[in-house]
């Protein structure tokens, strides 16, 4: 698995740290660990008296970065571990750490002298800086300087290559096991999410079935009675009893389809005419869907329940009724769908629970028994996770609920 990585995040320091300390300890040598641009990761282990002195000299201080910069990037550069000259003379190495192909950091190690014969043999990456051997105190803190045979120096580096990369290594390890971990228990939850989305559309439609109990008896005794009203001269009786039939007819024989946006709004129109004829004056709506939106598809029953939650808990309780706005508009590649009321408002501990479990919610179940979240999981499984019901409410002021759905 190839990715992007970053020292920090890979290692645990604290054991890199103690590592750092024994090795530091047992050698002799001062360490340090650098990321991939030469900043320390861990705490300078052993570092000489003489280095710390020298680089009380703002220029010699400049110099010995430097030559740590360039002793890192030509390890990084051979993949290999690099010895070489300091401008004082000193050796120092730079172990890389590279993990997949890709350079991390760099374990820098030395402040040692050898002897001269295998001096000459290193690059000095750096011009000398002149004058420091004139104070005595630096002199004799490098005087202090332990001489180190080579060999000794290449074996330590040759070792501290390997454990800090196999380090790294067993941290990516982790990581790496840590994220199909983690995406098991996301698929893991996707699929349960899958089975009670599944599990509602098969209740919702068992509880659609159950009702269909001979639609063909419905029909006749809803036109007998419709018939016996145009025959008594009751017209809204008539009215009411032709919108419930087609609202009926609508249900019975769309049950689990994707239909028009414009099938869904003629039937919450019919439900509307019917809600207007109960509270008269009490309950108004107005309706606007620009023609190029009417052949958007939508899932069947997507509209009337939010409708009915806004007259059965925003509107019908308001002693002085109120109105629902419904619009529909083009958002970029989206469609939005606003069902707007003036009605009581939602309480936020009611409105937080809403679109937490399907058909669970006690303010967002309507009558038919597909509640407000159910209308979202429906979304979200035709459409993916980025589309759904968003709901904004503000007691005593309204309610506003937004479908976001594709544009086709």
């Amino acid at each position: 698995m190839q990715g992007i990585f970053h020292l920090r995040d890979v290692i645990d320091v604290e054991i890199l740290q103690e590592i750092q300390d024994k090795f530091a300890e047992a050698t002799g040598f001062a360490a340090v660990t650098v990321d991939y641009q030469g900043k320390p990761v861990t705490n300078y282990s052993n570092f000489s008296r003489f280095c710390k002195l020298i680089r009380l000299n703002n220029r010699c201080r400049e110099v010995c970065e430097q030559s740590d910069a360039h002793g890192g990037l030509e390890a990084a550069r051979t993949g290999k571990t690099y010895i070489y000259r300091c401008h004082t003379g000193l050796v120092d190495f730079a172990a890389p750490i590279i993990v997949q192909g890709q350079f991390l950091g760099s374990i820098m190690a030395g402040q040692v002298l050898v002897e001269e014969s295998k001096l000459l043999t290193l690059d000095n990456i750096v011009k000398k800086v002149a004058g420091w051997d004139q104070n005595q105190e630096i002199l004799d803190a490098y005087n202090e300087i332990a001489v180190i045979p080579f060999d000794k120096i290449v074996a330590a580096a040759e070792m501290m290559f390997l454990v800090s990369n196999y380090i790294v290594e067993k941290g990516i390890i982790n990581i790496v096991q840590q994220e199909l971990h983690n995406k098991n228990i996301k698929l893991m939850e996707e699929m349960k999410a899958r089975i009670e989305l599944e599990k509602a559309l098969k209740d919702s439609e068992l509880k659609t079935l159950q009702s269909q109990i001979n639609p063909h008896f419905l029909f006749n005794a809803l036109n007998t009675i419709g018939r016996l009203a145009l025959i008594e001269k009751a017209d809204r009786t008539q009215e009411t009893v032709f919108l419930l039939a087609e609202m009926l007819r609508y249900t019975l024989k769309k049950v689990n389809q994707i239909v028009t946006l414009e099938d869904e709004v003629l039937h919450i129109e019919r439900y509307l005419k019917i809600q207007s004829i109960r509270f008269g004056s009490r309950i108004k709506f107005h309706i606007h869907i620009p023609d190029e939106l009417k052949d958007i598809k939508i899932p069947f029953m997507t509209l009337q329940p939010i409708i009915e939650n806004a007259i059965n808990h925003g509107l019908e309780t308001k002693e002085s009724g109120g109105t629902i706005k419904v619009e529909g508009l083009f958002s970029g590649k989206d469609v939005i769908i606003i069902i707007c009321d003036d009605g009581i408002g939602i309480p936020p501990s009611k409105l937080s629970l809403i679109l937490k479990e399907n058909n669970k919610n006690i303010s967002g179940k309507s009558t038919t028994g597909i509640g407000i979240s159910n209308v979202h999981q429906r979304l979200i499984h035709y459409y993916g996770p980025e589309y759904g019901v968003y709901i904004e409410s503000q007691p005593s002021e309204g309610t506003k609920v937004q479908l976001r759905i594709p544009r086709q």
